[in-house]
This record gives C-alpha cells, structure tokens and sequence, in this order.
C-alpha cells in the first residue's frame, strides 16, 4: 500500500506539472494582452512598455516560463493584476467559500442520489422507479445557471422561503476570521442565529450544483443495485431469513457501491467547474466567481492559478477513491 501511494503522488507531481505547462502555453498564445486590461487605451506608449516589462511580457516565452516554474516550485503563483495580491493570497481567501459550497453539494447529491437510487431499484418499475428516472434526466438536462434562477423564482421570490444572494446577510458584520471558513468560524463565535442564516442562503446554490451529481449518482446506484440483487448469495440471505432491509443495504448496497464511489470521487473536480456559474447566479463570494473575473480581467497568472489548484483536488480526489476501493472490496490488491 506505501509504495502504490508514493507511485501515485509521483504521477500526481507529474500531471500537475503537465498542467501547469499546458496552461500557461495556452495564457500565452490567446489573443488577449493583459496590459490593456490594465491601462487605458489613451495611455502612452512609454506607460505601456513599462507595464509590459514590469510584468515580465517583454521577454522571450521560454524565459517566462522558466521564471514561472521556478516561482511556482518556491511557492509563488505570481501576482493577480486585478486585485494587486498574490494569487495564492487569493486562492486562500476564496476557496473556503467555494469548499463549504461543494462539500455540502456532494453530500447532498450523495445521500439524496444513493437513497434514490437504492429506492428505485427495489421498486423496480413502480412509481418511486419512474420518479428517480424523471428526477436524474432532469438534473442531467438543465443547466447549472438555468436550475438556479427556476429555484430562486420559486423560492425566493414566490416562496420567499429562502434568502436569494450571497453567503450571509449584507447588513450583518461577520465574524473574526479563524479557520476562513465562514460557517465554522460563525459557530466558534458564538452566534448561532446567523449560523442559521447562512446554512439557508447555503441551501439553494448547493442543492443546484449538486443536482448533477445526485442525477448521476441515482442512476449509477439504481444500476448497480439492478446488477448485485438477482446474485446467489443475496438469494441465500433471504434463504437464511435475515430481514429484507439487512439483506439490501448489508449485502446488496456494500458490493454495489464500487460504481458509485468512483462517480463520486469524478464529481469533486466537476463541482469545483460548475461552481462557476452557481457562483455567479447566487453571488457566491468563492473561487468559481474569481476565475470568472480573472478571466474577464485577462488576469493570466489568475486562471492559472486557479487551473493548477483543480487539477490538485481532482488527482488527490482519484487517489482517495481508489484506496476507498480497498476498503469496501478487499479482493482489490494493490501493485
């Protein structure tokens, strides 16, 4: 098991690497100059060549990416141009929002995704069956920016059940930064009241990313769960006159996860994606709704940052799954 793991963090270091190298190809060759997203197009010519050498544009490409590397591996993503700090400053700072966003999200999408499945694929062509199919091809069609907008018509707006924008109420203060993550360090002040207020203003944009996966986890789960009952020895459970509830989530549900673990473990990176738009329609302050105005900015060394700190989560994500394979299916070895 050590040595699979330290195999796979060093394909981890290579993938990030990869990525880092793609990305900032990419930055470099779009028709975009982040100058002018600086300076005004009335400014002088001495203005802009300076700006272009303060940023380091005037050099060969070769030369900026060497430069890049090596700020990368002393811990320096370089620095936002749109907001003047350094983009790991910035990552730090939003990423707590756009986490508390995406692990409420998944569990959502989890427990909803799996308990609907499992439902419906003991109630096989009934009613509840039917509901699960309508509700996954539902999330699977809409998208992330249009399901948002139908939720805060018919519950903010109709309802008025629900807060519509933002993490917290504007008029409230918020609470000395601990942890940075606005829940927690709510809870550890003491103020229970807006801990409530928050986890309402958390319910709409974390129930619209996490529609998709709930979609694709229902029917994974529902399929998998359809493959696993009709075996032998879940026919010799019911034989053995063990309750039909034990015989299903005991024996059944265990050997049918394996399928769900792994949609489970793709979806973290694919929430991180769609907090984009969540983020935007509900003006979630977190990563999702910085990258939008990095890119909008031209702000390069931003979205690359942003670029290399996913690709982190998604290969720690597949590295998490595969040892949760072990642990739920004991037959997997590792070579």
């Amino acid at each position: 098991m050590g040595a699979y793991i330290i195999r796979r963090l060093g394909w981890m270091v290579f993938v990030i690497f990869g990525v880092m190298t793609l990305t900032f190809f990419i930055a470099r060759v779009i028709p975009a100059d982040p100058v002018a997203a600086v300076l005004p197009s009335s400014a002088p010519p001495e203005a802009i060549e300076k700006m272009r050498r303060d940023m380091g544009l005037d050099r060969p490409i070769w030369v900026q990416y060497a430069k890049y590397i090596n700020g990368i591996l002393h811990g320096d993503l370089g620095t936002s141009i749109r907001t003047r700090r350094p983009v790991l400053d910035d990552l730090l700072r939003y990423f707590p929002a756009t986490a508390e966003l995406a692990v409420t999200a998944l569990l959502m999408g989890s427990v909803i995704g799996i308990a609907l499945g499992l439902i419906s694929a003991v109630q096989q062509g009934k009613f509840l069956d039917h509901f699960g199919r309508i509700f996954s091809i539902w999330g699977l069609s809409m998208p992330a920016f249009f399901t948002g907008l139908m939720l805060i018509i018919l519950f903010s707006h109709i309802l008025h059940w629900l807060p519509q924008l933002g993490e917290m109420p504007s008029y409230l203060p918020r609470p000395p930064r601990v942890t940075g993550f606005l829940i927690l360090d709510t809870m550890i002040s003491g103020n229970w009241q807006l801990v409530i207020s928050e986890l309402r203003h958390l319910i709409l944009p974390a129930f619209t990313l996490g529609w998709l996966s709930t979609a694709s986890i229902v029917r994974i789960t529902r399929s998998s769960m359809l493959e696993v009952l009709p075996e032998e020895y879940i026919k010799t459970a019911r034989m053995k006159g063990l309750r039909e509830s034990t015989v299903v989530l005991k024996h059944a549900l265990k050997n049918a996860m394996l399928p769900t673990i792994t949609i489970i473990g793709l979806r973290v990176a694919s929430l991180l994606e769609g907090a984009v738009l969540t983020e935007t329609v509900f003006s979630w302050p977190g990563l999702g709704r910085y990258a939008t105005a990095s890119f909008l900015a031209v702000d390069f060394s931003a979205v690359v940052g942003v670029t290399i700190f996913i690709a982190f989560l998604y290969s720690f994500a597949n590295l998490a799954v595969d040892l949760i394979y072990g642990y739920l299916n004991p037959k997997i070895r590792y070579t």
